[in-house]
């Protein structure tokens, strides 16, 4: 594996696979791998002729009170596990290459950015799609990878891809968890063994709503209210929200009579943790079809 850490280089890598005829597939991520990441690079693998793996964690999709500075990092063990993996190219610039002085320019999906996590973390996804553009504008990739914990980030970045003609592919891969059912984040690492346990009210209330789903609920309050009271029972979580939305555009539904996103963001302790599942509605007349 080759690691790279200026633009120029990563470009000149391209352009020679490029002229090869190969197609490069691409893993944009954060560092401090786990196994979600992991499972995206094999699939990249199994996709492209070429792989890269990009470690940069992005400030500028960091408001001044988050944890930009405490963010897990380990590049040597991040190196060792995309080696084993069989990746090609590590990109792994500092930030005064992706932001050299005098910077200023930003991307924004309008709408979808301020929705869910959008509410919260103002500023957070014009972070995202910025230097996600720029990544893509790097590597040139044929397809990247990304995970579906992260639904809102994925929607984001589908819209932008075709909004700005990108001749690329994004694939959404399905969440990655830990044998208990707790989604796997980097940022799981600040948890401590009686918050660990206590995140798992995150996987209940979300198996709560499949549950009163398969069960013929299609009242979308009623769903959300359950999680939430479920939630609030346990004493180490707060919630930031629980909601069910469609997948076009986030927008709240009332009566899940079409294929929804049920999505939450809670604290545990301190730490801000996402999950999420989609809810199918299969054999049944969706909204605006004829029985």
């Amino acid at each position: 594996m080759r690691t790279l850490t200026r633009i120029a280089e990563m470009k000149a890598v391209v352009k020679e696979l490029k002229a090869q005829s190969k197609s490069v597939g691409f893993v944009p991520t954060m560092g401090f791998l786990h196994e979600g990441h992991l499972s995206l690079v094999r699939e990249c693998r199994k996709s492209a002729d070429a792989t890269v793996v990009s470690i940069f964690v992005n400030p500028l999709q960091f408001s001044p009170k988050e944890d930009f500075e405490d963010y897990p990092r380990d590049l040597d063990r991040d190196r060792r596990l995309l080696e084993g993996e069989g990746v090609d190219f590590l990109f792994h610039p500092e930030s005064e290459e992706m932001y050299p002085e005098g910077y200023r320019t930003a991307v924004e999906v309008g709408g979808l950015q301020d929705k869910l996590c959008g509410r919260s973390r103002p500023g957070h996804f014009k972070g995202v799609t910025t230097v996600v553009l720029k990544l893509f504008n790097i590597v040139q990739p044929d397809m990247a990878f990304f995970g579906q914990k992260d639904a809102q980030q994925a929607l984001i970045l589908k819209k932008m891809v075709r909004d700005l003609n990108l001749d690329m592919e994004i694939r959404v891969l399905p969440i990655i968890r830990d044998q208990d059912g707790l989604a796997l984040s980097s940022r799981n690492t600040y948890l401590n063994p009686e918050e660990r346990q206590a995140a798992l009210v995150l996987t209940r209330s979300l198996a709560q709503a499949k549950l009163m789903f398969e069960a013929g609920e299609r009242t979308a309050g009623s769903i959300v209210t359950a999680m939430k009271n479920l939630i609030s029972r346990e004493p180490l979580a707060r919630i930031d929200y629980v909601e069910i939305v469609d997948l076009d555009e986030l927008n709240p539904v009332e009566m899940i009579d079409r294929d929804v996103l049920v999505a939450l963001a809670v604290y545990i302790g301190k730490t801000r943790l996402i999950d999420n599942i989609i809810m199918e509605v299969k054999g049944e007349a969706k909204r605006g079809e004829q029985v």
